[in-house]
């Protein structure tokens, strides 16, 4: 048996840069955080005493004899690039909705591989777990998504994550006293608007438009440099917050399906009772809205968007881990 816990992220800028349609001739960049929020999986070779062969439990339940046979495309993608033979049943569980713009999708994907390699009595290191769901979610499934989920839940941690033009990635970790990161934690709210969405859907409406998108494009890949430096300097946080805002304009600008009525009003009711600025995370159209809110206005942006659920969460650092492997029950 092997449980694997592999993190949710939350992306702040950059979101859109790391698209290889875009990163190929420009090079990316993302800045973004792990959180302590998981997908869990746990696997086993499945005895032989049973009509399937494969069992696999997540939202649906699929019992298969044949790999062809099964529904979920990341699970099926994985399994025929690693060329599976054995029989396997896996048990997924999340912290969190799925499609929800938190990397849930990358997180079972990276998290599914880190799985099945310590099945194998393999270990693998974050840059191997990122790059091989990377390869899995574009071009065995096919999926229209960007590099940065893959990486940020592989490697864990608050850091800066830029694409470059051969497809490679460089991981730097953003460091701050433990005095500022703290403030800065604390100021960010995090809001589930009760809608999920498939963002390969959103994601795929804003790559076909990126050509007729460049000076977007531009300013949110260089919104990452001007985000480092206000946490890097002693430039008051809020700035931070009044960045989210400004980004948050341009990136309704790469497709009409980043944000719709729902989006658009909470996020007006939370501007309006203190928050200074925020955005939707991952593709758009729905799933979880982040909001910069200095601490003395959190609990009028909660009274105002009392209908929706506000997650506390934390930044996490360790990334995708085995938790469990037990090496007696792998025979």
């Amino acid at each position: 048996m092997v449980i694997t816990k592999t993190p949710y992220r939350i992306s702040f800028f950059g979101g859109g840069t790391d698209y290889p349609a875009w990163s190929r001739e420009n090079g990316g960049a993302v800045l973004s955080t792990s959180i302590n929020k998981y997908c869990y999986i746990s696997a086993r070779f499945l005895p032989a005493f049973f009509e399937h062969r494969h069992r696999f439990v997540y939202s649906l339940i699929e019992s298969v004899r044949e790999i062809d046979e099964i529904k979920h495309p990341a699970i099926k993608g994985v399994l025929n690039w690693m060329n599976w033979n054995a029989g396997i049943e896996v048990h997924h569980d999340g912290d969190l909705p799925a499609r929800s713009g938190l990397g849930s999708s990358s997180a079972f994907t990276v998290g599914f591989i880190n799985s099945l390699l310590a099945l194998q009595n393999r270990r693998a290191s974050k840059n191997e777990l990122a790059k091989n769901a990377i390869h899995v979610e574009q071009n065995v499934i096919n999926e229209a998504v960007g590099s940065q989920d893959q990486v940020a839940v592989a490697f864990g941690g608050f850091n800066t994550i830029s694409f470059l033009k051969n497809d490679d990635f460089i991981v730097k970790p953003m460091i701050l006293s433990p005095k500022r990161l703290a403030l800065f934690q604390s100021s960010l709210m995090l809001f589930y608007t009760g809608e999920s969405r498939i963002a390969s859907s959103v994601a795929q409406s804003k790559i076909n438009n990126i050509k007729n998108r460049r000076k977007e494009l531009e300013a949110i890949y260089y919104s990452v440099e001007r985000a480092i430096s206000i946490l890097n300097s002693e430039k008051d946080l809020m700035d931070f917050g009044y960045l989210l805002d400004e980004m948050w304009q341009i990136k309704k600008m790469l497709s009409e399906k980043v944000s719709n009525s729902l989006i658009d009003d909470i996020y007006i009711k939370a501007k309006r009772s203190g928050a200074l600025g925020g955005k939707v995370l991952g593709a758009g159209g729905g799933g979880f809205m982040l909001f910069f809110v200095p601490q003395e206005r959190q609990l009028n942006v909660k009274e105002s968007l009392k209908d929706f659920l506000n997650v506390p969460f934390k930044f996490e650092y360790e990334g995708s881990s085995v938790t469990l492997y037990q090496p007696s029950d792998l025979d």
